[in-house]
């Protein structure tokens, strides 16, 4: 028996394994390979855990990397912006900071608190 033959009803070229033909099937390799932040890795949770057809579409088309990485950056510039947004329309600024840090310390937690609620219904569980 050949170790390798190749039907041509449907393209694809099979290997010897044992007894059987299994088919040779590579998943694409992605053109850049950027690191995936932290939004990133917990969309990617939600989307095994939650959302396993569109995980696995993503993966074997070879776009999963550069969906995460997108989603990332998104999300990392939603928060700078909805932190900055916040802050200056409750009046947390450098001032505040000079005179009374704790009372800044704990305003910036509350917003950046709301602020990361906002991007997790918006972008990551979505």
């Amino acid at each position: 028996m050949d170790k390798y033959i190749y039907d041509e009803s449907n393209g694809l070229w099979y290997e010897l394994q044992g007894d059987y033909y299994i088919p040779c099937l590579i998943l694409p390799t992605e053109k850049e390979h950027k690191p995936i932040g932290l939004w990133g890795q917990r969309h990617k949770r939600y989307l095994q855990e939650h959302k396993r057809a569109v995980y696995i579409t993503l993966l074997t088309s070879g776009k999963l990397n550069c969906y995460l990485t997108d989603i990332d950056e998104q999300a990392t510039e939603m928060i700078f912006r909805l932190v900055e947004q916040m802050a200056d329309k409750e009046g947390v600024t450098e001032q505040l900071k000079v005179e009374k840090p704790m009372l800044w310390v704990g305003r910036m937690n509350e917003i950046q608190a709301r602020a990361r609620e906002i991007v997790y219904a918006d972008i990551i569980y979505k």
